[in-house]
Protein backbone atom coordinates (compact mmCIF):
# COMPACT_ATOMS: atom_id res chain seq x y z
CA UNK A 1 0.00 0.00 0.00
CA UNK A 2 1.31 3.33 -0.82
CA UNK A 3 1.64 5.81 2.00
CA UNK A 4 -0.01 9.51 1.87
CA UNK A 5 0.67 12.74 3.33
CA UNK A 6 -2.11 14.56 5.45
CA UNK A 7 -1.39 17.01 3.02
CA UNK A 8 -2.19 14.83 0.25
CA UNK A 9 -5.26 13.63 1.80
CA UNK A 10 -6.48 16.88 1.84
CA UNK A 11 -6.57 18.06 -1.81
CA UNK A 12 -9.09 15.75 -2.34
CA UNK A 13 -12.52 17.09 -2.35
CA UNK A 14 -14.89 14.44 -0.84
CA UNK A 15 -18.64 16.20 -0.55
CA UNK A 16 -21.96 14.85 0.26
CA UNK A 17 -24.51 15.67 -2.71
CA UNK A 18 -27.85 14.74 -3.45
CA UNK A 19 -28.58 12.96 -6.38
CA UNK A 20 -31.70 14.94 -7.61
CA UNK A 21 -31.93 12.98 -11.41
CA UNK A 22 -31.13 9.93 -13.14
CA UNK A 23 -31.09 9.28 -16.57
CA UNK A 24 -29.93 5.85 -18.38
CA UNK A 25 -26.74 5.83 -19.98
CA UNK A 26 -27.02 3.33 -23.06
CA UNK A 27 -23.75 4.83 -25.00
CA UNK A 28 -21.59 3.68 -22.22
CA UNK A 29 -19.38 0.81 -22.98
CA UNK A 30 -20.54 -0.71 -19.34
CA UNK A 31 -24.24 -0.39 -18.12
CA UNK A 32 -23.98 3.02 -16.23
CA UNK A 33 -26.63 5.92 -15.72
CA UNK A 34 -25.89 9.45 -15.74
CA UNK A 35 -26.28 11.13 -12.26
CA UNK A 36 -27.02 14.46 -12.19
CA UNK A 37 -26.13 15.84 -8.08
CA UNK A 38 -26.78 18.73 -6.04
CA UNK A 39 -23.81 19.91 -3.98
CA UNK A 40 -25.20 22.85 -2.79
CA UNK A 41 -25.09 26.86 -3.39
CA UNK A 42 -21.11 27.13 -3.79
CA UNK A 43 -20.37 23.89 -5.88
CA UNK A 44 -23.70 23.80 -7.61
CA UNK A 45 -25.06 20.55 -9.65
CA UNK A 46 -22.42 18.55 -11.14
CA UNK A 47 -23.18 15.16 -13.56
CA UNK A 48 -21.41 11.97 -13.30
CA UNK A 49 -21.46 8.87 -14.90
CA UNK A 50 -22.05 5.90 -13.10
CA UNK A 51 -21.89 2.16 -13.38
CA UNK A 52 -24.04 1.10 -10.47
CA UNK A 53 -27.10 -0.79 -12.41
CA UNK A 54 -26.11 -4.03 -10.61
CA UNK A 55 -27.57 -2.70 -7.31
CA UNK A 56 -29.78 0.50 -7.48
CA UNK A 57 -32.73 1.76 -9.37
CA UNK A 58 -33.11 4.79 -11.36
CA UNK A 59 -35.89 5.35 -8.77
CA UNK A 60 -34.02 4.39 -5.82
CA UNK A 61 -30.95 7.20 -6.46
CA UNK A 62 -33.40 9.73 -6.77
CA UNK A 63 -32.98 12.02 -2.92
CA UNK A 64 -30.06 9.07 -2.00
CA UNK A 65 -26.74 11.25 -0.69
CA UNK A 66 -23.87 10.14 -1.84
CA UNK A 67 -20.09 10.75 -1.55
CA UNK A 68 -18.42 12.13 -4.10
CA UNK A 69 -14.87 13.82 -5.83
CA UNK A 70 -15.55 17.08 -7.24
CA UNK A 71 -12.72 18.33 -7.72
CA UNK A 72 -11.27 15.99 -10.92
CA UNK A 73 -10.84 17.67 -13.95
CA UNK A 74 -14.00 16.80 -16.20
CA UNK A 75 -13.84 14.05 -18.34
CA UNK A 76 -15.34 13.26 -21.27
CA UNK A 77 -17.07 9.94 -21.48
CA UNK A 78 -19.14 9.10 -24.72
CA UNK A 79 -21.27 11.83 -25.44
CA UNK A 80 -21.45 13.28 -21.81
CA UNK A 81 -18.73 15.23 -20.24
CA UNK A 82 -18.64 13.79 -16.29
CA UNK A 83 -17.81 16.37 -13.50
CA UNK A 84 -17.40 14.57 -10.25
CA UNK A 85 -17.02 11.09 -9.40
CA UNK A 86 -19.38 9.17 -7.21
CA UNK A 87 -17.62 6.84 -4.58
CA UNK A 88 -18.35 3.37 -4.19
CA UNK A 89 -16.65 -0.12 -3.01
CA UNK A 90 -16.45 -3.20 -5.55
CA UNK A 91 -18.18 -6.59 -4.22
CA UNK A 92 -16.33 -10.14 -5.12
CA UNK A 93 -19.52 -9.83 -7.87
CA UNK A 94 -17.92 -6.94 -9.69
CA UNK A 95 -21.14 -4.85 -8.19
CA UNK A 96 -20.64 -1.59 -6.99
CA UNK A 97 -21.60 -0.14 -3.45
CA UNK A 98 -22.27 3.56 -3.08
CA UNK A 99 -20.02 4.96 -0.28
CA UNK A 100 -23.29 7.23 1.70
CA UNK A 101 -23.42 9.10 4.54
CA UNK A 102 -25.41 7.34 7.74
CA UNK A 103 -27.58 10.08 8.70
CA UNK A 104 -28.49 13.25 6.79
CA UNK A 105 -25.97 16.23 6.05
CA UNK A 106 -26.06 19.51 4.60
CA UNK A 107 -25.19 19.01 0.54
CA UNK A 108 -21.63 20.43 -0.11
CA UNK A 109 -20.48 19.44 3.39
CA UNK A 110 -16.44 18.16 3.30
CA UNK A 111 -15.39 14.72 4.39
CA UNK A 112 -13.54 15.84 7.39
Amino acid sequence: MNEISWNDFQKVELRIGTVIEVQDFPEARNPAYILQVDFGCEIGIKKSSAQITDLYSRESLVGKQVVAVVNFPAKQIGPIMSECLVTGFHREDGAVVLAVPDAEIQNGARLA
